[in-house]
C-alpha cells in the first residue's frame, strides 16, 4: 500500500493494546483532525489485532500506510507474560554465596497479617542459579578476580538445561562492570542464541536484591518481547507503512523497537503510561493541573497523582509481586475492570474481580460462552450502559444473558436482580476507592483538592460514583476517554532516564563528586540522543537525585537546580528534601545528616505531536443532543428512571444538562447521576460537579 497521489495528509498513529480492546487513535498533521476507532483485542497474538484495528482505522479515514509518520504503540505484552508466568526459561550468573538471594528477597511477608499469603513464583529455579568466583568490594576495588574458566563452564551448563535467556547479576557490579562485561561476553560466545541481560546496563543502582530481580525480568521477559515485536513488525509493513515505530515506556515516553526489545522490563507499564501523559496534556488545557487519574478498562483500573500538572516519576515500584528498579510513572493498578468477574466467597459475601473474563470470552452479554455475570453485565441489566449494543453500533449485547448470569447470583444471595447489580457496582466501587487512597491519602494528599480525570472504556461509567465514595467535587472526562491512552502517544516525547548510585553526604565536600557524576550521565544521555537522531534544539535535560536522612533504608527523588553544582547546590538540595519529607511523613528532623544516595538525568527529545484545538461557544442549551430515551435503574432512586441519552458527538462546548443523564460515545459511556451538572468546555471535555 502506498499514499494515493496528491494526499497531502499525514497521519500520526497511536494504538493501546489492551486486555479486552486494542484502541486507535489517528491525528491529520496537514488539517489536526483527529479520528478514533476501537477493535476487539486478540490476546492470541496481539500483534494481529493491532495490524488489523490500524487498517481499519485508515481506511476509515480513506488513507494508505504510506501517509503514516509516525506510529507509537502501548502494550500489554511484558506485562501478561509477567502475571502469566510465560516467560522463558532463565539462567542466572551470579557471584559466589549469592544465588540464593533472588528467592531470600528482604525476608518480607507480602501481606503481614495472612498466614496463607504466598510469594511470587521465583522466576529462576535453584539448579539454574550458578555462582562464580569474583568479588568487587563497596569502594570499587577487586577484591577476587572473576574466574573465567568458572564463567564458561556455568555458560555450558546453562546451554545443556536448554535454557533461553541469562541473567548477569554480581555484587557491585553497578560501582565496576568489568566483571558483568566480561561475563557477558563469555555468554555470548558460549550461547550465540540466548537473550543476555546485565545488571549494569538494566539497573545501575545499589540495593542488590532489587537489581537482580530487574535484570531476572528482563531476562525472562527479553525472547517474549523479542517475538512480539518480530510478528508485529512485518504486519505493519504488510500496510505499507515506512514510518520506524515506537513503543511506550513506564515512564511515560517513547523507544524504538531495538530498545525495547533489549530491555523490555522499562515497558512493564507502557499502556497505563501514556494514558497518565494524555491525562497531564488535556488536564492542562482544561486549566486543571491537580488531578486523580482514574483509567478503568475491561480487566483492571490503573490511578494515579498529579500534582501541578506532573506525575510522579518512581525509580523503584513492586509489579505482580517482583520488585523493578526501573524508572516509572506512579501509576497504582487494582484487578477491578469492566471484565472483573462476580462471585460469593465460602462466608457467602458478594466479591469482584480481581480475575476477569477479558477479551474471549468477555462478559456474559458479549455471548461468546461466558456464564459468570462481571461489571459490565450489572451495568447492561441496570440499563446504565446500552442494553443493545456498544461501540456505536457495532458490538450487538444480549441483555437477556446478562440478567440471567446476575439473577443467578442474586437467587443465591437471597437479593433482587437490580439490588445484586447494584452491589457488584458497589463492590467495584469500593476496591478502587481503596487504589486511590493508596496515591493520595496514604502520601498526604486529600482527594478532595483534586479533579478526578476519568478515561479508559469504564472509567466515565463509574467516575461519578467513585467522585461520590471520596467526596470528590468535579470530574473531567476528556473527549475520546475509551482511547486516551492511545491518543497519549500522540502527546508525548522520545524520553530514556540514565542513573548512577553515588551514596555521598549532602555537604560542600561533595561537589565534586554530585558534579562528576552528573556529567558521566549527561554524556551517556548525549550518546543516546545521537542514536535517536534528536537535533540538538529538540534536547532537553532534567536531574533529580533521590536522598534520605542517614540510616534511612528509603529515599525520595528531589529536583536538582539548573545550572553548575556548586554549594549552593546542595544547600538547596537539602532544603527541597527536607520539604518532601515532611509532605510525605509529615515531620524533618531538621539537624539530621542527609546524603545523596542515587543521581538521575531524564533525557527528553522533542518531536511533532498532535495539537488539540479549542472550539468556540454555542450556548448552555444541550436539548439538541439527545438521541433518545430509556428507563435506567439509579441507586439514589431505588429504581427505574426515564433518562436522557445524550450523543456525545452532538454535545457543543456551552451545552450544560443535569443528571440523571447518561452520555453515549463509539469508545465510552458517562453517567451523570442525580445531583451532579455536566457542561462542557471549549477543548469539548465533559465537566461533571457536584449541586
Amino acid at each position: 500500500m502506498s499514499t494515493s497521489p496528491g494526499s497531502t495528509a499525514r497521519w500520526r498513529v497511536g494504538v493501546d493494546s489492551g486486555g479486552t480492546f486494542t484502541d486507535i487513535c489517528l491525528f491529520d498533521e496537514a488539517t489536526g483532525r483527529i479520528e478514533v476507532w476501537k477493535v476487539p483485542s486478540t490476546p492470541d497474538d496481539p500483534s494481529r489485532g493491532i495490524a488489523e484495528g490500524v487498517e481499519q482505522g485508515m481506511k476509515r479515514v480513506a488513507a494508505e500506510g504510506g501517509a503514516i509518520v509516525y506510529f507509537g504503540h502501548g502494550t500489554t505484552v511484558a506485562t501478561n507474560a509477567l502475571i502469566q508466568h510465560r516467560g522463558v526459561k532463565t539462567g542466572l550468573v551470579t557471584t559466589d554465596g549469592f544465588r540464593d538471594l533472588l528467592e531470600i528477597g528482604r525476608q518480607k511477608r507480602p501481606d503481614l497479617y495472612d498466614i496463607q499469603a504466598d510469594k511470587a513464583l521465583v522466576l529462576v529455579p535453584r539448579d539454574l542459579r550458578l555462582e562464580v568466583p569474583e568479588r568487587v568490594l563497596y569502594s570499587a576495588e577487586i577484591a577476587t578476580p572473576l574466574d573465567e574458566r568458572a564463567v564458561r563452564a556455568a555458560a555450558r551448563t546453562l546451554k545443556a538445561a536448554d535454557v533461553k535467556a541469562v541473567a548477569v547479576s554480581f555484587l557491585y557490579g553497578f560501582l565496576r562492570p568489568d566483571h558483568e562485561m566480561r561475563a557477558v561476553a563469555i555468554l555470548r560466545e558460549e550461547l550465540p542464541d540466548a537473550f543476555i541481560s546485565a545488571g549494569h546496563a538494566i539497573a545501575p543502582e545499589f540495593r542488590e536484591y532489587e537489581r537482580l530481580s530487574t535484570v531476572v525480568l528482563n531476562a525472562y521477559l527479553g525472547p517474549v518481547m523479542a517475538r512480539y515485536i518480530k510478528r508485529l513488525a512485518p504486519r505493519l509493513e504488510s500496510l505499507g507503512m515506512t514510518a520506524p515505530p515506537h513503543l511506550t515506556q513506564s515512564n511515560g515516553g517513547v523507544i524504538g523497537f531495538a530498545g525495547a526489545a533489549d530491555m523490555p522490563v522499562r515497558t512493564i507499564l507502557s499502556g497505563p503510561a501514556t494514558g497518565v501523559v494524555g491525562a497531564q496534556a488535556i488536564g492542562r488545557l482544561a486549566g486543571f493541573e491537580d488531578l486523580i487519574t482514574f483509567d478503568m478498562g475491561g480487566t483492571s483500573t490503573d490511578v494515579a497523582l498529579l500534582q501541578g500538572g506532573q506525575c510522579r516519576l518512581a525509580s523503584e515500584a513492586t509489579v505482580h509481586g517482583y520488585p523493578i528498579k526501573a524508572p516509572m510513572l506512579d501509576i497504582h493498578t487494582v484487578g477491578a475492570g469492566g471484565g472483573s468477574i462476580a462471585y460469593i466467597d465460602e462466608g457467602g459475601l458478594l466479591k469482584v474481580g480481581p480475575r476477569s473474563a477479558g477479551a474471549d470470552p468477555g462478559p456474559v452479554c458479549y455471548d461468546k460462552g461466558n456464564q459468570e455475570p462481571v461489571t459490565t453485565d450489572a451495568n447492561v441489566v441496570l440499563q446504565t450502559l446500552n442494553p443493545r449494543h456498544l461501540l456505536g453500533g457495532r458490538m450487538k449485547i444480549r441483555q437477556d444473558l446478562a440478567r440471567q448470569a446476575v439473577g443467578r447470583l442474586a437467587k443465591r444471595l437471597g437479593l433482587g436482580l437490580e439490588e445484586t447489580a447494584q452491589g457488584i457496582l458497589s463492590v467495584v466501587t469500593a476496591n478502587m476507592a481503596r487504589a486511590i487512597r493508596v496515591i493520595s491519602v496514604q502520601r498526604g494528599h486529600d482527594p478532595r483538592d483534586y479533579t478526578l480525570m476519568a478515561f479508559g472504556g469504564a472509567g466515565p461509567l463509574h467516575a461519578a460514583r467513585l467522585a461520590r465514595e471520596l467526596d470528590i467535587k468535579r470530574v473531567l472526562v476528556p473527549a475520546n476517554p475509551g482511547i486516551l491512552c492511545a491518543m497519549g502517544l500522540l502527546l508525548t516525547d522520545l524520553r530514556a532516564d540514565f542513573a548512577g548510585t553515588r551514596l555521598l553526604p549532602a555537604t560542600d565536600d561533595s561537589v565534586g563528586e554530585v558534579s562528576a557524576g552528573f556529567a558521566a550521565l549527561a554524556e551517556r544521555a548525549g550518546q543516546w540522543f545521537a542514536h535517536e537522531a534528536i537535533a540538538a534544539s529538540d534536547r532537553r535535560l532534567a536531574r533529580t537525585t533521590d536522598m534520605r536522612y542517614e540510616g534511612q533504608n528509603y529515599e525520595l527523588a528531589v529536583p536538582v537546580p539548573e545550572g553548575p553544582i556548586t554549594s549552593q547546590t546542595m544547600r538547596t538540595l537539602t532544603v527541597r528534601f527536607a520539604d518532601a519529607h515532611r509532605q510525605r511523613y509529615g515531620f524533618a528532623p531538621e539537624a539530621d545528616p542527609v546524603q545523596v544516595v542515587t543521581l538521575r538525568v531524564e533525557a527528553t527529545g522533542i518531536v511533532a505531536k498532535a495539537e488539540l484545538k479549542s472550539h468556540p461557544d454555542a450556548g448552555p442549551d444541550a436539548s439538541g443532543a439527545i438521541a433518545e430515551r430509556r428507563p435506567v435503574w439509579l441507586a439514589e432512586t431505588r429504581g427505574l428512571v426515564d433518562t436522557p441519552i445524550y450523543a456525545r458527538d452532538r454535545l457543543r462546548p456551552g451545552n450544560r444538562f443535569a443528571g440523571p443523564a447518561i452520555v453515549e460515545q463509539m469508545d465510552a459511556t458517562t453517567l451523570v447521576p442525580p445531583g451532579m451538572t455536566a457542561r462542557v468546555d471549549r477543548w469539548l471535555n465533559l465537566i461533571l460537579e457536584a449541586t
